[in-house]
């Protein structure tokens, strides 16, 4: 059976009790929970991220038989700025704990830039960069560790963990089976490589079968030599979806696919394409 879901921010803001409700409502059964932008009610700051607040929190979940996939933390742990790095690894502690309370499956993060304004530069790519990136995310998934909590990590074409092949490099150098994966293939495709990408997809779950955890779906266009993905509807785009489903239904059952870039007006069309690619797989 398909674990379909949607991150949290790309459904209506409403109170709490009713966003959690039109997440299982649209026939959703897990989401991606990134606190600051999908409740907007209380403050989700990381000093109001108590015992209280993820017991509150998981009761409503569950009784709206909706999972937690991911709580996103997704900030640059390969910034210069050194007193602010410090800041950055706090802030992932703080949500790896909030999540071991909260039940979140994993606490997802992309693999920054060596810049602080987390913008892409080529020198992004370079060995200095993995280093880099690997030395800040260490301490992290070292904490992660101690709390029984999974990290994951999402290559992104314009990060320092740009493809399946470096991301193998920081699965192996920081060797945790805390340290898994999160899997968007359209992040890892650009205007050059994109005609390539059932290759590409192929080879990240070469590479990496036995790491990826969570799945991102989306679609994409490409337009004036740019790849975009907001708003399409699942299906109406380039990116072949059943050759991915194939994949899934066979190497990963039961793993969790996070819609994303949606909206209301063509979630459901695109949540009933791609549960019909995955029945036919």
């Amino acid at each position: 059976m398909l674990q379909f879901g949607i991150r949290g921010h790309d459904v209506p803001k409403a109170p709490v009790e009713t966003w959690v409700k039109n997440i299982a409502d649209w026939g959703f059964c897990c989401t991606q929970l990134a606190l600051p932008k999908a409740i907007t009610d209380f403050n989700t700051a990381p000093t109001a991220m108590t015992s209280g607040m993820a017991q509150y929190l998981k009761r409503i979940f569950a009784e709206n038989k909706v999972n937690v996939s991911v709580l996103g933390c997704y900030r640059n742990l390969a910034t210069p700025d050194k007193d602010e790095l410090k800041k950055t690894q706090q802030v992932y502690k703080d949500h790896i704990r909030f999540a071991a309370m909260l039940g979140a499956g994993v606490v997802g993060t992309e693999t920054g830039a060596v810049n602080t304004e987390y913008r892409y530069v080529p020198e992004n790519h370079s060995d200095e960069a993995l280093k880099i990136f690997i030395d800040g995310l260490f301490p992290v998934v070292e904490y992660a560790e101690k709390m029984g909590v999974c990290v994951g990590i999402e290559p992104v074409w314009k990060h320092i963990m740009c493809n399946p092949e470096r991301t193998r490099k920081v699965l192996d150098e920081i060797n945790s089976p805390n340290l898994r994966v999160i899997l968007d293939s359209i992040n890892l495709l650009n205007a050059e490589n994109e005609s390539r990408a059932n290759e590409i997809v192929d080879e990240a779950f070469e590479l990496l079968l036995p790491d990826i955890d969570i799945i991102h779906l989306k679609d994409y266009v490409v337009k004036n030599g740019e790849i975009f993905t907001s708003p399409l509807t699942l299906g109406t785009g380039k990116f072949d979806i059943p050759h991915l489903m194939k994949i899934i239904k066979k190497e990963k059952p039961f793993i969790n696919v996070l819609l994303e870039d949606s909206v209301p007006e063509n979630v459901m069309k695109s949540r009933e394409y791609v549960e019909k690619c995955y029945e036919e797989a």
